[in-house]
């Protein structure tokens, strides 16, 4: 199955993992922050997150997508004021922000709302987001008429508005409330040797949205299957149609980590040994509707017309994919005979002015990008900024073992395994100069040098114009802006280039975060920090700095050079 991401919103509270339903989600949000007059852990945040939950946390979900994670929140802060911001936001604040000033928050921040005031809207918040909407609405009613009452007329007309936008917000729901408060609806369609499995997800009476699910290894075909009656006895083999066989992998495979709602509702049958499995896993009763009425029979047949249409997505997409592979194969006299096994890796380096320099290295084969086979490389050893250095360091690394493990492979007649084996193409992000690094190294290997492709970049480096560059002598191509061709070519050069770039930025600012904690090593202070900054040029500087170096500041031991590079490694 696809891989699942975790999605949630989630309330910061002493409390557990209350409402952590599935792998699609959970998230938290960050407590705590220093002591002010006003004390961030005294007024809970609402926020997305995706990660490892924490019991000193309040966590609601799981949302089928991001999307539906983000309107919750907005919806929560449009009726219920609570803050979004960051602990170190919230402790420096001196004045509200523009979310008070537009009605989305109360204002904790600078005292505008009381603890106990706030309080009241986390937990109405976390009623709304259990589904008693109802509730909530009564219990601000009361608050309402209390303070009228009392003649405070502004705070009743505060509450008034909230009433107000929470009836709004219920009216334009009311079509999707229904008795049913937790429910997943199922629908499968097979076509073409493809499947798609659209999950939605219906939530505290709300329905939160969809996610498509895109089953691998599906048989064109029928099953034999024995199940048992109602007395336990077997029965005779009766013939599963390939939607079924895909739907109960489906619920097999999604429920496994993940908590079972107390309804299914799926566009075909499922047998009662899978639904007596889900019961006894999630400790409760699990029922499953295949032929659902009314409000439950909407849901279902939104979720099938959106099965249908994401893998009518999905084949097109394929489809122009393939047609892709195809057109470049032919331009670049590649082999035709097995496309779909055609292997293309791609090269790219990236750096800031010579800093945390990486190297990428990605995957395009079966018609579509492998990111369990990208690989990053650290690039040491060489001139800063010297990218046609770079580049050979990387493809020696790269081929290097590739070769030996080829020539090892075949010595003992075996096969190399599909990730490991030598590619049918190599493209390199550059021209004439990284070509000829590439050249170099292949050279040195024994490697056909007709395998090397170079995307030099056009006139001005506006996309489209790009040329390709061969390390075999041919003379240089141009495919044109509108080729097939060049379209994956392009692709999986910036694909190789965002997966460069985004390695080095987070190498670059491991170092650079880790240096400028020098004045949290205990005996650095202000003048060791600037004389060590002055002696090596910056944070990076002294990041790279050995001990010895470190120990010729002036006021800086031995023994504390040891502790500054302990720190900073």
């Amino acid at each position: 199955m696809a891989e699942r991401k975790r999605r949630a919103v989630a309330a910061q509270a002493d409390a557990s993992r209350d409402g952590l339903a599935d792998a699609l989600a959970p998230a938290a949000v960050a407590q705590g922050g220093k002591a002010t007059p006003v004390q961030a852990v005294e007024f809970p945040r609402v926020s997305y997150y995706r990660g490892a939950v924490e019991k000193k946390h309040r966590y609601f979900g799981p949302y089928p997508s991001a999307w539906a994670v983000k309107e919750s929140i907005l919806l929560i802060q449009k009726l219920f004021r609570l803050r979004t911001c960051e602990d170190t936001v919230f402790n420096n604040r001196t004045r509200p922000c523009l979310l008070y000033q537009i009605k989305r928050c109360s204002g904790p921040c600078v005292g505008h709302v009381s603890a106990a005031d706030y309080a009241q809207d986390v937990a109405n918040a976390e009623r709304f987001l259990q589904g008693d909407a109802g509730d909530v609405l009564a219990r601000l009613e009361a608050r309402m008429m209390a303070h009228s009452e009392r003649l405070e007329f502004e705070q009743a007309a505060e509450l008034r508005d909230q009433v107000s936008a929470l009836s709004s917000v219920l009216h334009q729901q009311s079509v999707e409330n229904v008795s049913d408060r937790d429910v997943d609806i199922l629908a499968v369609q097979v076509q073409g040797g493809k499947a798609c499995v659209n999950l939605a997800m219906v939530r505290g009476g709300r329905h939160l949205g969809d996610r498509p699910y895109f089953p691998v290894h599906v048989d064109d075909g029928t099953a034999m299957s024995v199940d048992s009656d109602e007395d336990g006895d077997e029965a005779k083999p009766v013939a599963v149609s390939v939607e079924v066989q895909v739907l109960e992998a489906f619920i097999a495979q999604h429920y496994i980590d993940v908590a079972v709602p107390a309804s299914l509702i799926t566009s075909e049958p499922v047998r009662p040994a899978l639904v007596q499995a889900l019961s006894q896993q999630s400790g409760s009763k699990v029922s499953v509707v295949h032929q659902p009425r009314e409000q439950r029979r909407i849901w279902l047949e939104m979720a099938q017309t959106n099965a249908s249409l994401q893998l009518a997505r999905l084949l097109s997409q394929e489809g122009s994919q393939q047609a892709r592979t195809l057109a470049m194969a032919q331009a670049l006299d590649l082999p035709v005979d097995d496309l779909d096994g055609l292997r293309v890796e791609c090269f790219d380096i990236s750096h800031t002015a010579g800093e945390s320099t990486q190297a990428s290295c990605v995957v395009y084969q079966h018609h579509k990008m492998q990111p369990a086979q990208y690989r990053r490389y650290t690039i040491e050893g060489i001139t800063p900024g010297d990218d046609y250095a770079a580049m050979r360091q990387v493809l020696s690394r790269r081929y290097g073992k590739l070769v030996e493990a080829a020539r090892a492979a075949q010595d003992r007649g075996e096969a190399m395994p599909d990730g490991a084996r030598l590619p049918d193409l190599v493209l390199v992000d550059g021209g004439k100069g990284q070509v000829a690094m590439a050249r170099e190294v292949f050279e040195g290997l024994g490697l056909d040098l007709s395998l090397i492709v170079g995307v030099e970049k056009g006139e001005g480096r506006r996309v489209g114009l790009e040329e390709l560059v061969f390390a075999d002598g041919r003379e240089k191509v141009y495919l044109g802006k509108d080729s097939a061709a060049l379209m994956l070519v392009a692709q999986v050069r910036d694909e190789a280039h965002r997966f460069a770039i985004t390695g080095m930025r987070a190498r670059r600012d491991r170092v650079r975060v880790s240096g400028g904690q020098l004045q949290d090593i205990p005996g650095i202070g202000p003048k060791r920090r600037a004389r060590l900054l002055q002696r090596f040029g910056g944070v990076r500087g002294v990041a790279l700095a050995s001990a010895d170096d470190l120990a010729t500041v002036e006021g800086v031991s031995r023994a504390l050079a040891e502790e500054i590079y302990r720190a900073l490694h």
